[in-house]
């Protein structure tokens, strides 16, 4: 008897061994198939100006920023942009928009003088709300938990990161001491790439992310009073390389992408995950296809899309990337629950993504 039940367990496995498996051809339709449910609509800016600011409101409100001063907004679904200004300041670069309503948003200038501007009725007028013309003044991005209280993260200064904190809807605006953050390393900075390297969430979370002589990222669970940092495997240790864009899609799952721009085509720890808030973090298992500035969880479709100079890529689990599209873009903006996504590029590009 037990040599009949050894035989025939034999010829099960000898079965299942033979059974074929998916083959690359499959895999590949199946990719192909799921690109093909993104529609991309380029819309027309009536701007030449690169844009790496955006922040979506809905799919009918969006808000747009970049060189020379540029600020767009739609309210129709990206038909027509509205060109916005701020009277006197039409050579910053603004970085990144934060919009809280179709008619309250801010606009963040990077390099000195580093500038944040607040509008109330859709971008008619502006008040400023921040300035800093000291040299090495570098402003990186900002997050918004609501209306009243935000954050802005900034590269070392005075040998400290320059974290900024509002709980007074950008009114007034306090540094983080140094004694509440960790010392960045050397070289360790941030990249004002899209806006994208910081990150407010459920009321009281926050991460941002770095690069250069270090990829960290750093997290707060008291809306950026304090600090920890956690080292990540992304690549590091030249000024062109690190985390450039992250997100997350809840206060423990994380997703970050970036590389070096200065060798875009390389496709080696250009993106990472956390399950566990960032205290650790994972290389993807197939990366995307090679240097990605910005990277949004679409929630209605469960699929993270990341995009750069060189094309975007998706993914439904922020592990295992597959080709989207080749157009280059620097940002990418999603709402949670809406059916429609925003990336915005140079000279003055921007597409609606739907599904």
């Amino acid at each position: 008897m037990k040599r009949f039940l050894l035989y025939i367990l034999c010829l099960l496995l000898l079965e299942s061994s033979c059974q074929p498996s998916e083959q690359p051809e499959q895999q590949n339709e199946e990719h192909e198939a799921n690109a093909l449910r993104f529609r991309w609509e380029l819309m027309d800016t009536l701007t030449h100006a690169s844009l790496r600011g955006l922040s979506t409101v809905s799919t009918a409100t969006a808000w747009a920023s970049g060189q020379y001063g540029t600020i767009l907004r739609t309210t129709d679904g990206g038909n027509h942009w509205e060109q916005r200004s701020v009277p006197g300041i039409d050579s910053a670069d603004f970085r990144d928009v934060e919009a809280i309503s179709e008619n309250v948003a801010y606009v963040l200038a990077a390099g000195s003088p580093a500038y944040i501007f607040k509008t109330t009725d859709g971008g008619a007028t502006w008040a400023k709300q921040y300035e800093n013309i000291a040299p090495d003044i570098f402003l990186d991005g900002m997050a918004f938990w609501d209306e009243q209280h935000g954050i802005v993260m900034g590269d070392p200064m005075d040998g400290y990161f320059t974290i900024l904190r509002t709980e007074d809807g950008g009114q007034t605006w306090e540094r983080v001491p140094s004694e509440n953050l960790p010392s960045p390393q050397k070289g360790e900075a941030g990249f004002a790439a899209s806006g994208t390297n910081i990150i407010a969430r459920d009321n009281r979370y926050a991460w941002f992310a770095t690069g250069g002589g270090a990829s960290r990222v750093l997290r707060s669970s008291d809306r950026g009073v304090t600090w920890e940092a956690s080292p990540t495997p992304m690549t590091q240790g030249a000024a062109s390389q690190g985390i450039f864009s992250f997100t997350f899609t809840d206060s423990l799952r994380g997703v970050a992408v970036g590389g070096d721009y200065q060798s875009p085509e390389v496709a080696t720890q250009n993106a990472c995950y956390t399950t566990d808030g960032g205290h650790t973090w994972q290389l993807a298992e197939n990366p995307p296809r090679g240097y990605r500035s910005g990277v949004a969880y679409l929630s209605s479709a469960k699929t993270y899309i990341a995009v750069g100079p060189g094309g975007s890529d998706y993914s439904a689990d922020g592990i295992r990337w597959h080709p989207l599209d080749s157009v280059g873009y620097h940002s990418i903006q999603s709402r949670p629950g809406g059916k429609a996504a925003w990336v915005s590029g140079s000279d003055g590009r921007i597409a609606r993504v739907t599904w």
